[in-house]
């Protein structure tokens, strides 16, 4: 019985990267995403895909969407709790409270419903148990200017992430999480062309291939159940990380 992963975000950017390399490596991929056209191109050219549109912000639409692929594969071995949002840097005072609200709404609501679903199946499967990945961000470590919405939602991540390591404990449930620095997507872009600094000049930042992205939450969830990454940083080498904020 081949291995199963839901992935939120599906649709493009590091969920599609990360989604294909499941699906190379043998994995059954429910993809999740507000739209069906992303997610079928997504999964054009690859066999086990099962498209899953849904908004992740809607705890029916996504218990819906989870409760096809179980019935579709009987059983869930990991999520990668991928989806989300960003917005434009702006001064706190400047920031739209309306952006706000939806920027949390899906950074953190819809990766608190999506992480729900996931943690109902595995804990009440045969054998019990799975592995779900939050996606956090360098962000969550140190802020850019700017980015009071942003940098708040993955610090919440971060609290998500430990809380459900902890409460998954008795039922197998292992939770990690990685955080991403300029990994390449159409979000990303921005970097190459030139993004404000904390100094407020304007520079141009190194990017990586999200591919690697992709390998490293395959391996964080190729991993048995015994062992698990906690939290895995993956960045541009020299992006300004260390030493930023």
């Amino acid at each position: 019985m081949g291995k199963t992963i839901i992935i939120t975000g599906a649709g493009g950017g590091v969920g599609r990267a990360t989604a294909r390399a499941f699906l190379d490596a043998g994995w059954r991929v429910g993809l999740v995403g507000r739209r069906p056209e992303p997610l079928e191109e997504t999964a054009r050219g690859h066999d086990g895909a099962l498209i899953l549109p849904c908004d992740v912000t809607d705890e029916a639409q996504v218990d819906k969407a989870f409760g096809q692929a179980k019935t579709a594969w009987g059983h869930l071995d990991a999520l990668f709790n991928n989806a989300g949002v960003a917005m434009k840097g702006a001064p706190v005072d400047e920031l739209s409270v309306a952006d706000w609200r939806n920027l949390i709404d899906v950074n953190v609501t819809g990766s608190f419903i999506a992480a729900r679903a996931a943690f109902g199946i595995m804990r009440h499967q045969s054998p019990q148990g799975g592995r779900i990945i939050n996606n956090g961000s360098v962000s969550a470590y140190v802020p850019r200017w700017g980015s009071a919405p942003y940098t708040a939602s993955k610090h919440a991540i971060t609290g998500l992430t430990r809380t459900l390591s902890l409460d998954g404990r008795p039922y197998s449930i292992a939770c990690g999480q990685i955080d991403i620095g300029n990994a390449l997507t159409d979000m990303a872009h921005a970097m190459t062309q030139g993004v404000p600094q904390a100094d407020g000049s304007i520079a141009i930042e190194p990017v990586m291939d999200v591919a690697h992205v992709a390998s490293s939450v395959l391996h964080m969830a190729n991993l048995p159940l015994e062992a698990n990454v906690q939290f895995m940083t993956v960045m541009a080498t020299n992006m300004p990380f260390i030493g930023r904020g």
